[in-house]
């Protein structure tokens, strides 16, 4: 049946989950199609060229043409709402149109699209026949064929109502009954639908049947055993699918451009979403791998926050991070999801710069220079060098400064000897502890005579005055109930008028890089109650010696932690490496219990990881520029390289330039520009993504850096710290690529890649 009759307008087209990653494959000539094909479609699908048309046998299933070679399909869902699936050849589109399923989810009411002509053929490479009898020699007699016993399914312990019952697409399940190897899982997993595949590979992985319906099918369930779901209903199913609706060309154009790496960016799962709307009784934390999606609930548990507020014009919803360029990342990607009246109501700051407006307005006076910890550890060498002072290290002087004496607000001389210092290795004696004070008071000194503050000081003296703010706050309420409930009319007309709280609720991303006083000083800007903090953070990716005990500080999140498990960045190749990289360190949870990536895992499927050794540096960027150009069809600005140094990165960009190739440094404000090749070193990466990435440089003594080894015999938990930290930078670093990863060294490589690299 082909579509006649007066133009339509205010046509919706929608993209279904995984089509873009059909579409993206195609080559640039049809890829300029299909864009000028959806274009013209929304304005008019009546328009003539297209040949609209309903496939014979399908209710829903509908053709229409992008050019000459190329069909497009498409469910039609009510009226002009239509979901596109798929983008084939004209070929082989009736060839096998009973190949072509689609329906309503019976667990999830979600849309799904499964073509099996596809899956089968990706999928099932293996020939589930006996291999045949070898050809016998003129020297023996041939002896009859034994046939190789067939290998055990992957899912034969589970019956076919049990997949069903955990929402495995009723198409794949005979397809999913002859799997046999975990090649063929990952092959089906990437052309299945989503929900599909993370509850094979979750019981692939060993998680107990009751386990996986608890945690993958039941938050996305919208039946109850007794309750049948209307699976006529797809206005109401689209509602619960994973589609992109396109609203105009730019949409489509970011995802033909990036795939779907632009979309994943703001895309809210099921399962993340429960996260997302859930009342808390108090502070809450959500973990979970890189890619998993952690950042994308933070930014729609602020959406949820500010459309529940009250009518008004302030800011009381604050969304704070530790690093700069992070904090203008999120404030461009809360505009793109909740548009600008979410963002009026938002208070944006990376931590710092929090703290620094505190302290500002307590003393407006202040012209002291900030510096950071690498500026600190200078001027603690040179007040060694000039003290004469051979007991102590820098390092060591400076870390006892940041963790027990500014990190515990340690104030006297007496409160230090009597301060526990967990987690610092090497005990000190009551002398000694004299000598560091003494030290300790030199250095405050010298900050101060040169008209210097670390931001460590900063935001130790922001907890303390937000502290000390609380205080006033919570003594008011008392004094307000002693009154039966009346305000002081005297004092809310004058000083009282402005002590109020900063912010109803506080959302903190990559919590794990916060300090102790990062924490008070949070801790104390919002008041305790429901929904009052909300923090998401991984310590696999903490690259900052900041390690903390939320309970010890106010923050209390036990029996409100949540954990993501599934990674919707990097593909299951990438993932493995990265994670190897981690060794068998162990890793906290804020809240002194242990962390794990148990069940961290991709559906996405890809090359594995390239490596590549080289003589020289000089050499080793040679083979940066190669591996560029072997990836020239990929937009410059979704490749990047990273390294360990700053003058790497000179380096490196002045060879590129020399070489045609135009690069971008990564910035504290982010990149320079948004043409070229991204480069900067590790620490630049953190919450950025890429579609190709090298790391470049993954060399021994550069990574980890060599004078990390001069603490291995001195101070042995610093060793230990270290070396936890440039593990977590290499493994941050790798999992900012998602299709292709290349890390290059010159000389002997990292230690850190001896899990990856063939054993000598």
């Amino acid at each position: 049946m082909t579509v006649t009759g007066a133009p339509r307008t205010g046509v919706t087209l929608r993209l279904l989950d995984k089509a873009d990653k059909e579409i993206v494959k195609l080559d640039r000539a049809v890829l300029g199609a299909f864009y000028k094909f959806q274009h013209d479609f929304r304005r008019n699908p009546d328009a003539g060229g297209f040949h609209l048309k309903q496939l014979e046998g399908h209710d829903r299933l509908w053709s229409a043409r992008v050019n000459r070679e190329w069909r497009a399909l498409m469910i039609r869902l009510a009226g002009d709402d239509w979901l596109l699936v798929s983008v084939k050849h004209r070929s082989d589109v009736h060839k096998n149109l009973d190949r072509l399923n689609y329906g309503i989810n019976h667990i999830t009411g979600a849309i799904e699209y499964v073509d099996l002509q596809v899956v089968e053929e990706s999928v099932l490479r293996r020939e589930l026949t006996p291999p045949a009898a070898p050809t016998p020699t003129p020297a023996s007699a041939p002896e009859p064929a034994r046939a190789k016993p067939l290998e055990e399914p992957l899912f034969a312990a589970y019956t076919d109502e049990q997949l069903a019952d955990l929402g495995v697409a009723a198409p794949l399940i005979p397809v999913v009954r002859k799997l046999t190897a975990d090649d063929e899982l990952l092959g089906l997993a990437e052309y299945a639908p989503r929900h599909t595949g993370e509850v094979l590979l979750q019981l692939r992985d060993g998680v107990p049947y009751e386990l996986v319906m608890e945690l993958v099918t039941a938050p996305v369930a919208v039946t109850e055993p007794e309750t049948n779901l209307d699976t006529d209903d797809w206005q109401a199913a689209v509602d619960r699918s994973q589609t992109v609706v396109i609203t105009d060309d730019e949409s489509l154009q970011s995802i033909l451009e990036e795939g779907d790496f632009g979309r994943w960016k703001i895309f809210l799962h099921p399962t993340q979403e429960k996260l997302v709307h859930r009342r808390y009784s108090g502070p809450a934390r959500v973990g979970g791998g890189p890619g998993t999606g952690k950042t994308i609930v933070a930014l729609h548990r602020v959406c949820h926050l500010v459309r529940n507020l009250p009518p008004g014009r302030n800011k009381p919803v604050l969304l704070t991070t530790f690093n700069r360029n992070l904090a203008a990342d999120l404030r461009a990607r809360l505009l793109s999801l909740g548009g600008p009246d979410v963002l009026a109501r938002v208070d944006i700051a990376h931590v710092d710069q929090l703290a620094t407006r505190v302290v500002s307005e307590a003393d407006p006076g202040n012209a002291k220079r900030r510096i950071d910890d690498t500026a600190a550890l200078r001027e603690w060498r040179e007040l060694l060098v000039e003290a004469g002072e051979t007991r102590w290290s820098a390092e060591f002087l400076s870390d006892e400064w940041n963790q027990v004496i500014l990190g515990q607000a340690v104030a006297s001389r007496t409160d230090y000897f009597t301060v526990r210092r967990a987690g610092r290795g090497r005990s000190v004696t009551r002398a000694e502890r004299a000598g560091i004070w003494q030290l300790a008071e030199r250095f405050t000194q010298r900050l101060e005579t040169k008209g210097l503050e670390t931001h460590r000081q900063v935001a130790e003296r922001a907890a303390r005055l937000e502290k000390a703010r609380k205080a006033r706050i919570d003594k008011r309420s008392e004094e307000r109930e002693e009154r039966g409930g009346r305000d002081n009319l005297h004092f809310e007309a004058g000083s009282g008028a402005w002590l109020r709280y900063r912010y109803r609720h506080i959302v903190v991303d990559e919590a794990q890089d916060l300090s102790a006083a990062h924490w008070k000083m949070l801790r104390a800007m919002v008041p305790s109650g429901p929904d009052d903090l909300f923090l998401v953070g991984d310590t696999h990716q903490r690259i900052y010696d900041n390690q903390v005990t939320l309970g010890s500080l106010g923050v209390h999140i036990r029996g409100r932690s949540s954990r993501l498990t599934l990674s919707y960045r990097t593909t299951r190749e990438i993932l493995r490496d990265a994670i190897r990289v981690l060794g068998d360190a162990d890793y906290d949870d804020l809240d002194g219990g242990a962390d794990t990536l148990a069940g961290y895992r991709s559906v996405l499927h890809g090359l594995a990881p390239s490596l590549r050794g080289a003589r020289s540096w000089d050499e080793e960027m040679d083979l940066v520029v190669e591996q560029l150009r072997a990836w020239h069809d990929v937009p410059r600005e979704s490749t990047a390289i990273c390294v360990p140094t700053n003058d790497m990165v000179t380096q490196l960009a002045d060879r590129l330039v020399r070489r045609g190739i135009t690069p971008t440094e990564i910035t504290q404000d982010g990149p320079r520009s948004d043409q070229g090749v991204h480069i900067g070193t590790m620490y630049r990466f953190k919450g950025l993504e890429y579609r190709c990435l090298i790391i470049a440089g993954v060399a021994e003594g550069l990574v980890p850096r060599a004078s990390v080894d001069t603490w291995e015999h001195s101070d042995p938990s610093r060793h230990q710290r270290e070396l936890h930290r440039a593990r977590s930078l290499l493994f941050v670093a790798a999992t900012r690529a998602r299709d292709a990863l290349t890390i290059t060294w010159h000389g002997e490589p990292s230690r850190f890649l001896a899990p990856l690299l063939p054993s000598r």
